[in-house]
């Protein structure tokens, strides 16, 4: 393939002698040589008894980068992948590289300006509204600590429980101070509806069945718990009035009409957002598909691992890792490559989509954009402009984020 660059470097000299003593001073370090002790071994001693080819390995780690460097700016090369390197000449006097440098491939873009997408209309319905201000009164009860009265549902029962069965206790039926919300359906069928009613401090047996689709060795078995109320709990749902409105952040808003019109816009925004974020993602995609280019394996696989790395940190928000979730589908990373390879290479050709039209507009990014948007990151992170730049570390992805949202926007402009 034309975007495929084989180069060579050579590293000799003072440059190889360095690296090359540099190893020698690291692995004396735990030489063991009759005679010296642990770090004192001279180089020509090391060298008799190890021979210099021991040096080699950490000798190449120590100039690979900077041969690497000085190949790639010679020859104004631009590698979109991870280089390979391949010694094809080691000596004492040298080590020569060539490394292999995969470019942009040579993209053609096709008619996609055909490419027709409707936006997805959208509307908040008296019910959403409803559901967010139920939501939101939810989240703002009070829990209150009952002195008196019996369980209802909706409280938060404190419980002492015991279960047994076939006379055993049961393993893991047992608990002290639990807190238990009656209407969660968090214990087996039946059990929380029977603590319905009781007072504090009561006590009593509940018989229960385990269901059918529970466990293999408890599914239908008789259970016994022996229960015991410690407290109750209820939630205290705010009243819909400008102390509540006020709680929500919402100073102006004085009557219950005024709050369903702002929850209405936030909801409104929310769903054109959403909705502007599934347009663009099927522009994208089907003005991606009238790209004309051949993908390099190497490029594909690196963009697979960026997509995996994402998902893996989707998945460790809901709390297990890419391991875990590997060993719970009976998958390999390998299948899993392979499934999403073809989303792997729709991102690419969007990319490439939008660095041609970048490229043909002639868009470009002024240093006060760049800086601009620096300083709007920094307030989104409540951080300083110093720290965003040192995470982001090389303003240039900055530019290209920004010259890559201009050309999103030309995108939709020529399509719609």
């Amino acid at each position: 393939m034309e975007n495929i660059k084989k180069v060579k470097e050579t590293v000799e000299g003072k440059t190889w002698e360095d690296a090359l003593d540099k190893a020698f001073k690291e692995q004396r370090k735990e030489a063991k040589v009759d005679g010296f002790r642990k770090g004192t071994v001279p180089k020509d001693v090391f060298i008799k008894k190890y021979g210099i080819e021991v040096l080699y390995n950490d000798a190449i780690d120590t100039v690979i980068s900077d041969a690497l460097k000085s190949a790639i700016d010679r020859d104004k090369l631009k590698p979109v992948c991870e280089p390979k390197a391949d010694v094809i000449d080691l000596s004492e006097k040298k080590v020569e590289f060539e490394f292999t440098i995969i470019e942009k491939p040579k993209v053609k873009l096709g008619d996609y300006k055909k490419v027709k997408v409707e936006k997805e209309k959208v509307s908040v319905s008296k019910e959403e509204i409803e559901n967010e201000i139920k939501n939101l009164r939810d989240k703002h009860a009070d829990i209150i600590e009952k002195t008196e009265g019996k369980v209802e549902k909706g409280n938060t029962a404190t419980i002492n429980f015991k279960g047994v069965v076939d006379g055993k206790e049961l393993e893991g039926g047992s608990g002290e101070n639990y807190p238990l919300e009656i209407g969660s359906n968090t214990f087996i069928p039946g059990f929380e509806e029977q603590l319905i009613g009781m007072e504090i401090n009561e006590e009593k047996v509940i018989k229960l069945k385990f269901p059918e689709d529970y466990t293999e060795e408890l599914k239908n078995k008789d259970v016994e718990f022996t229960v015991k109320v410690i407290g109750i709990k209820e939630r205290i749902i705010p009243e819909l009035n400008e102390e509540f409105y006020k709680d929500l952040g919402y100073e102006d808003i004085k009557t219950q009409n005024e709050l369903e019109s702002e929850i209405s816009k936030h909801l409104l925004e929310h769903k054109e957002a959403d909705a502007e974020n599934v347009y663009l993602d099927k522009v994208l995609r089907e003005a991606g598909e009238y790209v004309e280019v051949e993908i390099n394996e190497e490029i594909i696989d690196e963009e697979l691992n960026r997509i995996i790395n994402q998902y893996g940190q989707q998945l460790q928000m809901q709390g297990i890792n890419l391991e875990q979730y590997l060993e719970m589908t009976k998958t390999d990373i390998k299948s899993l490559k392979e499934q999403m390879k073809p989303e792997a290479i729709s991102r690419i050709k969007s990319r490439y989509l939008l660095e041609e039209i970048a490229e043909n507009e002639k868009i470009t990014i002024s240093k006060e954009e760049v800086t601009e948007e620096i300083e709007k990151i920094a307030e989104i992170y409540g951080t300083t402009v110093d720290e965003i730049k040192q995470m982001v570390g090389d303003e240039e992805v900055i530019n290209y984020d920004l010259k890559m949202r201009k050309a999103v926007e030309v995108l939709k402009s020529q399509i719609s």
